[in-house]
């Protein structure tokens, strides 16, 4: 199970997409304003894997929030077992990239759902 790491990247949707990014999959519920839909390279937007809309907002990136929210999401990842099995049979194909909006690097859903993936 070690090389998994390697399987499951994350990345900004604003950063140049890069041959080795393998499936790129959007895990925002919206799509990145600004972003035009050609150059994003997105192979699958899972829109249904995002956090929900309420604790998005409730979150609002406040690294005050973080451990709260990363709880929080694990428990709603737990509603959506199908969306998370069909991300971790893709991991077995080959390296994907999960690609998120926020501009903090460190705190943000796609950090959540890596983890989860990879545990």
């Amino acid at each position: 199970m070690a090389h998994a790491h390697a399987q499951v990247r994350i990345k900004r949707a604003y950063d140049p997409p890069a041959p080795d990014d393998g499936t790129r999959i959007l895990v925002d519920r919206l799509w990145p304003r600004g972003l035009k839909k050609s150059n994003a390279a997105i192979s699958q937007w899972m829109k249904e894997i995002a956090p929900s809309t309420e604790l998005r907002k409730w979150f609002a990136h406040d690294p005050a929030r973080w451990e709260e929210f990363r709880r929080r999401y694990e428990a709603e990842l737990g509603t959506h077992s199908e969306l998370v099995s069909e991300l971790r049979s893709m991991t077995r194909k080959g390296p994907v990239t999960l690609i998120y909006a926020a501009h903090d690097a460190e705190h943000n859903q796609a950090v959540v759902l890596r983890d989860v993936l990879l545990h």
